[in-house]
C-alpha cells in the first residue's frame, strides 16, 4: 500500500500551511516524518486521513486491488480501507475496559452491528486469541480494567490501531508519555509487523534517536513542504535539516 499525495495545499486565513508539490508514504517499511514546530507536520496528517479538508491537491491510496482517491471519501470511509492513524493526544477511552477496547478495535468493520452476532460472522476465539497476545506483551496495571495513567491511555490507543490490522499505519508521535522500556517493545513489536509485510509504517516524531534507529527512509519538513527525503544518514547528515531542525 502506497499513499500518494500531489499539489497537496492547506490554507487558514490566507496563511498557508502545507504545500506539498509530491510525496509518497508506504513505499520503504518504517518511514519517519520528521520537522520543527509548526511545520506542518499535524495537519499534513489530518490531510492524509480527511480528518482536513486540503485547500487543493490530490491524495491516493495504492494497493493490489488497485488506486483509491481520497478526496470523496471521510475519515472512517479512509480508516475502512486500511489507512490509520494513532491519536498525537491521550484518548481516554474511559466507557470501556482495556480488554474491550482491544476486542472492539479486533472485529472487522464488515463484522460489526447486530446482524453478525445472530449469523455467527465473529470468531470470537480468533479475537480473544489476538486481544490476550497484546496484553500480555505489556505490564497494564490491570488488564481487565480500565488504563488509569496518560502511559496506559496512550499504549491501548496504539495497540487499538495496531489489532486493528492496518495496511499504512500513521503513528503520531508514539512515544509522547511512554516510558523508554514500552516504546522499545511497541517499536520492536512495529518493525516485526512491517518485517513479516503486514503492514507499512509512517512514525511522526521528534525523538531523533527513535528515528534513526527504527526508521528505512526518513521525510524532512518545514514550513509546510517537504525539503528533504532519504535514508537516515542522508538526513542527519543534510545541510538543511542540520540547520532548520537540529540546530547544527
Amino acid at each position: 500500500m502506497q499513499l500518494h499525495a500531489e499539489t497537496l495545499t492547506k490554507s487558514y486565513h490566507q496563511h498557508e500551511v502545507v504545500n506539498i508539490e509530491k510525496v509518497t508514504f508506504g513505499a520503504k517499511g518504517v518511514e519517519g516524518l520528521i520537522g520543527p514546530n509548526g511545520a506542518g507536520k499535524s495537519t499534513l496528517m489530518g490531510l492524509l486521513t480527511r480528518r482536513i479538508a486540503p485547500t487543493s491537491g490530490t491524495i491516493k491510496l495504492d494497493t493490489d486491488k488497485g488506486s483509491t482517491a481520497l478526496n470523496p471519501l471521510r475519515s472512517h470511509e479512509v480508516a475502512r480501507i486500511g489507512l490509520i492513524k494513532t491519536n498525537q493526544r491521550i484518548q481516554g477511552f474511559d466507557s470501556l475496559t482495556i480488554r474491550d477496547s482491544l476486542r472492539l478495535a479486533a472485529t472487522a468493520p464488515s463484522d460489526e452491528g447486530i446482524g453478525s452476532i445472530f449469523g455467527g460472522k465473529r470468531d470470537t476465539d480468533e479475537i480473544e486469541d489476538q486481544v490476550a497476545t497484546y496484553l500480555e506483551a505489556f505490564p497494564f496495571s490491570d488488564r481487565n480494567g480500565h488504563a488509569r495513567s496518560g502511559g496506559e491511555k496512550k499504549l491501548v490507543d496504539i495497540l487499538r490501531c495496531l489489532i486493528a490490522r492496518p495496511r499504512l499505519l500513521l503513528m503520531d508521535e508514539p512515544t509522547a508519555g511512554l516510558p523508554d522500556d514500552i516504546t522499545r517493545i511497541v517499536m520492536d513489536m512495529v518493525r516485526a509487523k512491517v518485517a513479516a509485510g503486514e503492514m507499512r509504517v509512517v512514525v511522526v516524531e521528534h525523538d531523533l534517536p527513535l528515528i534513526w534507529e527504527y526508521c528505512d527512509y526518513v521525510h524532512f519538513l518545514s514550513e509546510g513542504s517537504i525539503l528533504f527525503e532519504g535514508e537516515p544518514d542522508e538526513v542527519k547528515s543534510n545541510r538543511v535539516v542540520a540547520e532548520k531542525y537540529m540546530g547544527v
